[in-house]
């Protein structure tokens, strides 16, 4: 199959349909025949042999020529593609190192093995090719709803095609016990477009929150335009969704807008959804409303927010408990979902309860530790007293105001608390040591000997085994398994150290032991102005 001027106006006419059939560019198609062209000449003439084939765009000729490469005596490795500077001075005035020497040479007859195995070559660069535009067509779209017909499942999965390509929607994307046909028309959200060695991965999603959201944004003209903005999203896939959204323009209701006339552009997502039950709820930059609203239809007495802990305790009636916590707890963990806060909700008994026991329990401390009676104790627990710390390094005017303190027993009530502390923490302190905790952990500012005494029971007692742990480990933490939030108890919580202040600490240490260059944690000038 000699490239004649017969075909060389068919060889760019291929090239034309190959590329517009799979949407690619026409010079890739080129470059690959031009490719395979040189590989069969390869094969006639030597595979040792450096040959180029060059198709011209417009008449469609193709010209082969061999190329030798000048080296010197010593590099000379491979006489067919390289020769030396005596033997260039043949073809050559003044050759130099580095100079290649381009001879056409005739074009070749290739034999049925050579043209199956250019076949191979071209199609191989138009798939190659055709991956990068489908790669970098979805890329684009990732974060969007597309529609697509299924064309299989397998083992659970689904097989859509989306026009020009394939993409997957997995077994756990999908929305409760849903089964599709072949040829059944589908609705997904893109989630993620990866490139991988058999070409692009489209993974769909229609059990993501943002698939709700973009839906929303389809049937509702406002959200599109950006007059309403959703902020947050939480589903229970098939069953139960809510959805704050928030606008600033105060002639507009974000709910009623969300909803639609006699409920029709909600209803339209719903159908979407198999039938999920959606909460449209507004939003509000003050946690304690937001959530209030977030519990609904649940009414709420009372919100206790926590705001270092991000944590929030919601009181409700008795008759309204069950409807707040939801069946098996579902609109409580959409409500946390939705606000991001862990939420612990009781009802007014169990309230009253736990503020007595607190009550109790303060008072009690203060009557052993102070020696005082208890009326006096109860007291101070009523003037909002919690602790001995408070007692002590209080200001003495806010004793004062204490009924019946005068300054002489205000000043006998901080000298009784520090004394106390004190001897609490030198027992701490030697209990520690007890246990092996070295100097170097001891002098180390910001750990109390309480604090000491915790870490040497953990088995922490040297600078460097304090400065290997993680913050979360020091200040506790919250980690989410399969779906549920779990607690992380973490050694130094029960003295109140926040995840900040464990950053501090540990990053301290670290640089004390010179783990840390101090000049890298310093913030750049530059990026704080931007």
């Amino acid at each position: 199959m000699a490239i004649t001027s017969a075909n060389q106006l068919e060889l760019l006419q291929t090239a034309e349909a190959v590329a517009r059939e799979k949407m690619i560019d026409p010079s890739l198609v080129i470059e690959a025949m031009e490719e395979s062209l040189a590989r069969a000449a390869k094969s006639r003439y030597g595979s040792e042999m450096d040959i180029r084939v060059s198709i011209d765009r417009k008449t469609g000729r193709a010209t082969f020529t061999r190329v030798r490469t000048v080296v010197t005596e010593e590099e000379a490795e491979n006489y067919q593609a390289e020769m030396t500077i005596e033997q260039a001075k043949q073809y050559m005035e003044s050759p130099e190192v580095g100079q290649q020497y381009i001879e056409e040479i005739p074009p070749v007859d290739m034999g049925r093995i050579a043209a199956q195995s250019a076949k191979q070559v071209i199609l191989q660069k138009v798939r190659e090719a055709e991956r990068d535009r489908q790669y970098e067509e979805f890329q684009d779209r990732a974060g969007t709803i597309i529609n697509g017909v299924v064309k299989r499942e397998e083992y659970g999965n689904v097989v859509v095609d989306v026009g020009r390509g394939e993409a997957i929607l997995r077994r756990t994307e999908k929305i409760g016990r849903e089964s599709y046909r072949p040829n059944d028309r589908i609705r997904c959200y893109i989630k993620d477009v990866r490139r991988e060695t058999r070409g692009p991965q489209i993974f769909l999603s229609r059990t993501d929150p943002m698939f709700m959201s973009e839906l929303f944004k389809m049937e509702v003209p406002e959200i599109y335009e950006g007059v309403i903005e959703i902020k947050s999203v939480a589903r229970d896939p098939g069953s139960r969704a809510k959805i704050a959204v928030f606008t600033t323009d105060t002639t507009i209701d974000p709910v009623g807008a969300c909803v639609g006339m006699r409920g029709s552009r909600v209803q339209a997502v719903v159908n979407e959804l198999q039938g999920e039950k959606i909460d449209i709820i507004p939003w509000n930059e003050d946690q304690p409303t937001f959530l209030v609203n977030a519990l609904q239809p649940a009414e709420v007495s009372k919100v206790v927010l926590d705001e270092e802990a991000g944590k929030i305790e919601v009181v409700v009636p008795e008759e309204q408990l069950s409807l707040a916590i939801g069946r098996r707890g579902q609109n409580v963990r959409l409500a946390s979902q939705l606000t991001n806060l862990d939420i612990d909700i009781m009802t007014e008994a169990e309230e009253s309860a736990r503020r007595q026991k607190e009550f109790e329990e303060r008072t009690q401390l203060f009557i052993e530790t102070l020696d005082v009676d208890e009326f006096f104790a109860q007291l101070l627990v009523s003037e909002g007293f919690a602790n001995l710390e408070e007692v002590a390094y209080v200001e003495i005017d806010e004793l004062l105001v204490i009924d019946g303190v005068d300054e002489d027993t205000a000043k006998e009530l901080q000298t009784r608390a520090k004394e106390f502390l004190e001897e609490q923490a030198n027992k701490a302190l030697q209990r520690a040591k007890e246990l092996g905790v070295e100097d170097s952990l001891v002098n180390f500012e910001g750990l109390s000997p309480q604090m000491l005494e915790a870490l040497a029971e953990d088995g922490i007692k040297t600078l460097d085994e304090f400065a290997t742990c993680a913050d979360w480990e020091l200040a506790g933490g919250w980690t989410t398994v399969d779906g549920e939030r779990v607690k992380d108890d973490g050694l130094l919580e029960k003295f109140d150290v926040s995840l900040e202040e464990a950053q501090d600490l540990v990053m301290t240490a670290r640089v004390m032991l010179g783990w840390v260059n101090p000049d890298d944690l310093a913030p750049n000038n530059e990026e704080i102005e931007e």
